[in-house]
């Protein structure tokens, strides 16, 4: 048996304040509900804040720029800060982020959202919420934006951390390298056990959120929340282009998951969060974005997609949209894995674009086969 497995596991274990005389300046004019640029603003978890923005489909080759694939390469070494800007090895926020593909839908396009958060990293301070990653809660960051902006829309995407999205794919993974058995039976029961509570957090959330605006003496009618939910980034059994034996899976396809164990994430565990998460906007009385399908085709492994190679390029019609398990540790971050890379996040941002211009009713986002982020779609969701 090769030793690349082995490899395989180790990859998966693996605002300022001015001070002195500036504080004897004039105040700064404050911005309204209805005056002031407006405002476009992400907040939540790596789903939405741009985990894996660096990367532009998935090559096997681990030396340059990848065949093309990596976005942090300078032509001589590779600096992420070229994609994540100031949160490289923090919140990740890439420049391919959701809110920044958008497009020119809003003055102002903010991203406060931060790779890693839970429900408690939204939740203003005041209220038990916790600073991540040396900043401040994101309910209390919305405040200074709500405060110097027109906010109009506010897209929030959470709960995933809290029912341990990073856990159960390190446990399928696991499941399928080391022990050759399923996870879909035990992890089913932990995320029954977590799934209530998580739930009633993300409720929390939108109540925080809408506290932070109506502080800031908006509306109801002055601004929007999107709830969006998550896509799965690994194909159904049927759609994958990978065989369930041998090692394919796990040293060339970069998805490490068995036949039952995929079925389970694509047809079972996200549509559980996905409906849940529209029971929680509902009842909230918010939008829902529904994901769950945008990656349909162009998740890791799937038939309909490929990878970069020297002889085929890097190409939203065609690459994988989201990023692989690095079998071998030697591509960025493991942190990385399993997240909508570049061109996914492109098609994300077309989905926001999408549902600013539809301002009432659920709606669910997908792909058309073939091409790139302007084929993205809404259906009534």
């Amino acid at each position: 048996m090769p030793s690349t497995p082995h490899r395989a596991l180790r990859a998966l274990l693996a605002l300022c304040t001015a001070a002195g005389l500036a504080s004897l300046a004039a105040p700064v004019a404050h911005a309204s509900p209805g005056s002031g640029p407006t405002a476009v603003v992400a907040m939540g978890d790596s789903y939405i804040s741009g985990e894996a923005g660096r990367w532009l489909g998935n090559s096997l080759t681990n030396s340059g720029s990848r065949n093309g694939t990596d976005r942090a390469w300078t032509g001589s070494t590779y600096d992420p800060s070229r994609v994540y800007g100031s949160t490289a090895g923090g919140c990740h926020r890439s420049d391919t982020a959701e809110v920044k593909s958008a497009g020119a839908i809003a003055s102002s396009l903010i991203n406060l959202a931060c790779s890693g958060a839970t429900t408690e990293n939204v939740f203003r301070a005041s209220q038990g919420g916790q600073a991540f990653k040396g900043e401040a809660p994101q309910a209390d960051q919305l405040a200074a934006v709500a405060a110097a902006n027109d906010v109009k829309l506010i897209a929030l995407s959470i709960g995933g951390n809290d029912l341990g999205f990073a856990d159960i794919i390190s446990t399928c993974a696991t499941d399928y390298i080391v022990w050759y058995s399923y996870c879909h039976d035990d992890q089913q029961a932990e995320v029954d056990a977590k799934i209530d509570g998580v739930m009633a957090a993300v409720g929390r959330s939108v109540d925080e959120i809408r506290a932070v605006m109506t502080t800031a003496g908006y509306a109801a009618s002055d601004y929007r929340i999107v709830l969006q939910s998550y896509p799965s980034p690994i194909p159904r059994a049927a759609e994958n282009r990978y065989a369930e034996s041998g090692w394919a899976r796990t040293n060339t396809g970069g998805c490490p998951f068995w036949n039952l164990d995929s079925d389970w994430a694509r047809d079972s565990l996200v549509p559980q969060i996905a409906d849940r998460l529209k029971g929680v906007a509902t009842a909230k009385g918010v939008q829902f974005l529904d994901m769950r399908d945008a990656l349909q085709g162009r998740e890791v492994c799937a038939k309909a997609s490929k990878q970069v190679t020297a002889t085929v390029p890097p190409s939203a019609a065609s690459s994988e949209w989201a990023r692989w398990i690095d079998s071998q540790s030697t591509q960025g971050l493991v942190q990385e894995s399993m997240h909508p890379n570049a061109y996914g996040q492109q098609a994300f941002g077309r989905c926001l674009a999408l549902i600013y211009a539809a301002p009432t009713g659920n709606r669910s986002c997908r792909n058309t086969a073939g091409s790139g982020a302007s084929g993205m779609y809404l259906t009534a969701g």
